[in-house]
């Protein structure tokens, strides 16, 4: 029960953060509206954003090991609700790119320190079907928030909408402490017996069991990430191409996080059966397949093509998540998942500017066709990454 209770109050946490950090979506083309921003500045401002939260994964993790997973995610939680109520009165872009690195910042300790509490709670098994469960809480809040923070900006404005939405973040961030807190999940090091009860002797280092596995499994985390938020952060303007209005835009993006939020469930259970090498090749060739169908269809069939669409994008991020553990010892989770979502989010703070630059010199079309190519890169190193999954089996056994 009291684990059950600490997967669902992580599950909470990544509601939070994800909704949040995916609201910017709908916030693109309205700010590019507002303050007359290009592409490559909007790709821009998702690298600020990205970057921010990619550079505090592994600070939040090494914070975590002395005052605790809960305090550190608490704080940061609090951090980016004041942050996103401060992009309401962001004057330009120098402003939001300034604002969006410290939101960034503060989303940055929710992956690494709630994976490692759900981690650790299950690491007698079913490891991977609960970062799944977790995950599909991060995609809820990914169609939950964005859709009522797109409303929200239909009906009273952006700028209110985001000061609103921000408060609301730091009151969650209160509650995640205390829910920690009552069923003494993720405090400090010191007050936790059950680090010496489930692993033993204390490690040194990063306490990576198999460093070429966790290489692997970072660079296909990387090459996913990257293609999955290069695509989103321009999906909207690729929509709009075909004539979508804004609350048109905002409907998509619950569509694609709807399928997103099954995905994450769904092929985090295929892989315990099927195993992570054949759901992981299954998905990331699915996704470059949707991709270039996305650019050459229509608004309306592309819209109803977007659901099945969000459960290959999102759903490979379950299967690698939930493997992370296999490769790391129990006494290292927060800072190997730090390590882990600091390369993964890079990936993905890099991308979108990458990718905005070519736009602009190129177009769209040209940039998500090269986008989809990339994602194919990823087949041949799960291949690779056989050896050391079969290990990781050998050992269980």
């Amino acid at each position: 029960m009291k684990r059950k209770a600490t997967l669902a109050t992580s599950g909470f946490a990544h509601f939070v953060h994800d909704g949040f950090t995916d609201s910017m979506y709908v916030l693109f083309p309205l700010w590019a509206e507002a303050f007359g921003l290009s592409l490559s500045q909007v790709g821009f401002l998702k690298m600020c954003s990205s970057g921010g939260l990619a550079s505090f994964q592994l600070p939040a993790s090494l914070l975590a090991e002395r005052f605790g997973e809960r305090a550190v995610l608490a704080t940061g939680t609090v951090v980016a609700g004041a942050c996103f109520a401060l992009l309401g009165l962001a004057s330009g872009f120098a402003a939001l790119a300034v604002i969006l690195i410290a939101f960034g910042a503060g989303c940055g300790t929710q992956h690494p320190l709630a994976s490692s509490v759900v981690s650790r709670a299950y690491h007698s098994g079913g490891r991977r079907a609960a970062i799944g469960a977790y995950n599909f809480s991060g995609d809820l809040g990914k169609v939950a928030v964005p859709a009522s923070v797109a409303a929200s900006a239909v009906a009273i404005g952006w700028r209110e909408s985001t000061i609103a939405f921000g408060i609301i973040c730091v009151a969650a961030g209160i509650v995640i402490f205390l829910l920690l807190r009552r069923f003494g999940a993720g405090g400090p090091p010191l007050a936790r017996a059950e680090s010496k009860l489930i692993s033993g002797p204390k490690s040194k280092g990063w306490g990576l069991r198999d460093r070429r596995g966790f290489a692997l499994l970072s660079v296909i985390s990387m090459i996913d990430s990257g293609a999955r938020l290069g695509f989103l952060t321009f999906m909207p303007f690729l929509l709009i191409d075909k004539g979508a209005a804004v609350e048109v835009v905002g409907f998509a993006l619950v569509l694609v996080f709807a399928g997103g939020a099954a995905g994450k469930l769904l092929c985090g259970l295929i892989a315990e059966r099927a195993g992570v090498i054949r759901t992981t090749i299954l998905t990331e060739m699915a996704t470059a397949g949707f991709i270039v169908l996305l650019i050459t269809l229509p608004l309306m069939p592309a819209l109803f093509l977007l659901p099945v669409f969000g459960v290959v994008l999102n759903g490979t991020s379950s299967v690698l998540y939930g493997t992370v553990g296999d490769f790391v010892d129990l006494d290292h989770q927060s800072r190997a998942f730090g390590l882990f979502y600091t390369l993964s989010v890079g990936s993905g703070a890099l991308a979108p500017v990458a990718f905005g630059v070519l736009s602009d010199l190129s177009n769209l079309e040209t940039t998500l066709t090269t986008l989809a190519a990339m994602v194919l890169t990823s087949v041949p190193l799960c291949w690779l990454l056989r050896p050391s999954l079969a290990a990781v089996d050998v050992e269980r056994a």
